[in-house]
């Protein structure tokens, strides 16, 4: 096992795992992302304290950073979480954010999951948390993409 994983990483493999375990589940409280992480121990050490912080804080894409910048996880209620989505609201300041770890970085037996998130968890799932607002986001462009704004303003005020 690697001691210098970083604690995201460790964190973003904690709940990839429980995603992957549980494909019925569509998020998990932070103590049981806590407890996945002690338990993989993919350190080979105790539990380092900053993964409660992280799953609580530096992690969380629609939370804002504090110092961290990392979008693995999402908020979607009091004290849950499930892996980041893309098209998941996003702090803006966290928009750059690493949002899964380097599969070179991580412990050999656990880079199946990024693998496993690309092709399965993240296609199967992205873009269906996107905000149905932001989503209408270019709709209609092109009913007036050949006409100046103002003769289309113009023939819709015709006959009034």
């Amino acid at each position: 096992m690697r001691e210098n994983i970083r604690v995201a990483d460790e964190v973003w493999l904690a709940a990839a795992s429980l995603h992957r375990a549980q494909p019925n589940r569509t998020d998990f409280t932070v103590a049981e992302i806590v407890a996945q992480a002690e338990a993989a121990n993919v350190t080979g050490k105790p539990l380092r304290p900053g993964v409660k912080v992280h799953v609580n804080q530096h992690c969380v894409a629609n939370r804002a950073p504090n110092p961290g910048r990392y979008r693995m996880l999402v908020e979607t209620g009091r004290q849950r979480r499930r892996l980041y989505l893309p098209g998941d609201p996003c702090h803006p300041k966290r928009s750059t954010g690493k949002d899964v770890p380097d599969a070179n970085e991580i412990p050999g037996p656990y880079r199946d999951l990024v693998e496993w998130y690309r092709d399965t968890f993240a296609k199967g799932a992205g873009g269906t948390t996107q905000d149905p607002v932001l989503a209408l986001r270019g709709l209609g462009k092109g009913l007036w993409a050949n006409e100046d704004a103002d003769a289309f303003v113009h023939r819709q005020r015709e006959g009034w």
